[in-house]
């Protein structure tokens, strides 16, 4: 059972005061709890609950309350817990116990109840009691501005921890090992065609904007490379033509304007790439990608309100020669409401698999109902394959947990079991170069190996905890 639209509205909406460390600088405090039962059974339930800063950054957090009724947590993940008669204090995990101003710490958790299970109202974040606003207390010595710090553990170095390293991590917004220190990305100006490498504020951390607004200051640029963070220089370049030649002079792909996806991650002003129709990348000479039918796994950060139905805004595993090479050949994920191939419940958008000659939302080859029409502004999507055993998967990116779309058997049509995959990488278009489709692109990873659920949750914890705003 799940509790009712209004249950969970209600729950959303409560408050709760933040203490922020900043010994004696005036502090900004104030915060934002969800907490949602997304599953109830006789005499168990999970729940999932996220705490959203509104006020200055903090650098490691307790959350207390007191359950009305008797519930008891029984197992709890993306953080650790202690409870004493009805009263549970959960503590940050190594990996997400920075919250930046704006962003968000996530963790679930499943209970025992007897009888009834209301929602906790009582909480307190680091001793602090709900206030469900902001303040700022008296400073006793003038305000010092800290950076934010970066996270012990970022996504690749939760797979690595979990057994299936990445193998390609492209970002133009923050690092995505706590120890990388190198290039972002590299735009270059129309005012002269020169360019710039772009990285990040400090290792591990968010993109360095500034670095780029005042290179292109009075002038338009185009972002040229998106580069690998892995150390295995999968960088991601302009796409070539392919089956369908782009736009651009020579039929290579559009590059995007580097100014089209501004964000926030960390606190700190970021950019992600902006795919018009025609705007495409591409890899197809890589390092360690999977083929044939090995296995692996990938993440990508997309904006969920931007998308169409054309062919295809992927980020995945494609054909090396840019040409559709035959069922199996492909194994990328795919959003956007196209519904030629497969589609999902509801008008969509879907996360779906691009697999080639098929987007696939399931077994089945066109309808199924398990994969939901979602549109989170930000938006995690999860794609990974194994001999005849695949998944999808996804969430909100600034809050709460994944979830699981599909998990089985390879799809019940000729030439997916085994998979033939070629091992380049795309972004925005399809594996034979089909531009027509429109997206916006955070940050994705690729993996050898096949990823456990429980690595990509700790993932969506550190996604959630960066703040994407």
């Amino acid at each position: 059972m799940r509790l009712s639209a209004a249950a969970l509205a209600a729950l959303s909406t409560a408050g709760v005061g933040v203490a922020a460390t900043h010994g004696a600088s005036a502090a900004t405090v104030g915060c934002q709890v969800t907490y949602t039962v997304n599953n109830q059974w006789p005499g168990g339930f999970g729940a999932d609950v996220s705490v959203h800063n509104l006020g200055d950054p903090i650098n490691g957090w307790k959350l207390t309350w007191s359950f009305p009724a008797g519930q008891a947590v029984t197992q709890l993940w993306n953080g650790s817990y202690t409870q004493s008669g009805a009263q549970v204090t959960v503590t940050n995990a190594d990996y997400n116990g920075g919250i930046p101003s704006g962003g968000s710490a996530a963790f679930g958790f499943n209970g025992s109840w007897t009888g009834s299970n209301p929602a906790p109202s009582g909480f307190a974040l680091n001793g602090v009691a709900c206030t469900g606003g902001t303040s700022s207390p008296t400073p006793t010595v003038s305000p010092t501005t800290t950076p934010t710090p970066s996270p012990s553990r970022q996504p690749c170095d939760i797979y690595a921890a979990g057994g299936t390293p990445c193998v390609a991590a492209h970002s133009t917004t923050r690092a995505l090992y706590a120890a990388y220190n190198g290039p972002l990305y590299q735009v270059r100006r129309a005012s002269d065609n020169a360019t710039r490498d772009v990285g990040v504020l400090s290792a591990g951390g968010g993109a360095d904007a500034a670095a780029q607004d005042s290179f292109c200051a009075g002038t338009t640029c185009l972002i040229t490379i998106i580069y690998d963070q892995s150390g295995r220089n999968n960088r991601l370049t302009q796409a070539p033509p392919g089956g369908f030649p782009g736009p651009a002079p020579g039929g290579y792909d559009n590059l995007a304007t580097a100014t089209k996806a501004p964000t926030t991650v960390y606190g700190h002003k970021a950019y992600g790439v902006y795919v018009d129709p025609g705007v495409g990348y591409r890899n197809n000479t890589t390092n360690g990608v999977a083929k044939g039918d090995q296995p692996e796994g990938m993440y990508a950060i997309f904006d969920g309100t931007h998308y169409n139905g054309g062919c295809c805004f992927d980020y995945g595993n494609a054909e090396t020669n840019s040409r559709d090479n035959g069922n199996g050949t492909m194994e990328a994920i795919y959003f956007g409401n196209i519904k030629v191939w497969g589609y999902g419940a509801g008008n969509g958008p879907w996360i779906m698999a691009d697999l080639e000659n098929g987007l696939f939302s399931g077994v089945n080859q066109k309808y199924n109902a398990n994969d939901p029409t979602i549109s989170h502004r930000y938006l995690t999507a999860v794609i990974k394959g194994e001999p005849n055993h695949w998944a999808i998967r996804g969430g909100n990116a600034q809050s709460g947990s994944l979830s699981t779309f599909y998990n089985g058997v390879r799809p019940n049509v000729p030439g997916y079991n085994p998979m033939k995959k070629e091992g380049a990488i795309i972004l925005g278009i399809g594996g034979d170069n089909s531009h027509g489709a429109a997206g916006t692109f955070y940050e994705g990873v690729m993996t050898s190996g096949y990823p456990s659920d429980a690595t990509e949750n700790a993932v969506q914890a550190n996604i959630v905890a960066a703040g994407y705003r």
